[in-house]
């Protein structure tokens, strides 16, 4: 069986951060780095990665933050804001191993409600076999169960999956399933490394 790679979404196919958003909606730089370590935080986002509805996060946050409900609702409203585009040569390296015949997936930690949004902009995701969604699965990297359905959605397991991913714990803990799994840095580093798997021609 043909060995296949795993790419991560976020930081690796696409550039993700939260201020990208609100930069737009806060002018003040001191108050935007505030918001974004206070009320609409990476952990806190990391709950719809998990599996939690927006329904139940949006009104217990505005609850708390009720200064910012507006927004706090553009944040799910919005999300696609929070995607600058792609990273730069890590879809060209995606068209290679496409048309090499590499079977291709990806493994994300992204809210189900989000990527229902965010898939049908991004034609990129028509090259892979299939996209195994943490909100959908309701169990996000680094827990191992995640890992072992997309063992059963890919066929395969161990030394059979190339994986990138730019979380040092994601990494870590697609190694102790057997993974060829390799931290993300950029593009020119994961062709070199793609190249010395060999999977993708020089």
């Amino acid at each position: 069986m043909r060995k296949a790679v795993v790419f991560d979404v976020g930081r690796v196919l696409f550039e993700w951060q939260l201020r990208a958003l609100f930069e737009k909606l806060i002018d003040d730089a001191v108050e935007l780095d505030w918001f974004l370590a206070n009320v609409v935080t990476e952990e806190w986002h990391f709950e719809h990665d998990r599996g939690r509805a927006l329904a139940d996060m949006v009104p217990e946050r505005i609850t708390l933050y009720p200064q910012y409900e507006a927004h706090i609702r553009a944040y799910a409203t919005r999300f696609n804001e929070t995607v600058p585009g792609p990273v730069e040569g890590t879809h060209d390296l995606v068209r290679r191993l496409h048309a090499q015949g590499v079977p291709l997936f990806c493994l994300t930690n992204f809210g189900d409600e989000f990527w229902a949004s965010f898939r049908p902009t991004q034609p990129i995701f028509d090259l892979f076999d299939d996209v195994i969604v943490s909100g959908t699965e309701k169990v996000a990297k680094p827990d191992p169960e995640i890992y072992r359905i997309t063992e059963g959605r890919a066929a395969r397991k161990g030394a059979e999956l190339f994986f990138t991913d730019d979380n040092p714990a994601n990494i870590e803990a697609a190694r102790s399933r057997g993974w060829d799994a390799h931290l993300f840095t950029d593009a020119e580093t994961l062709e070199a490394q793609l190249v010395d798997a060999g999977l993708l021609n020089g």
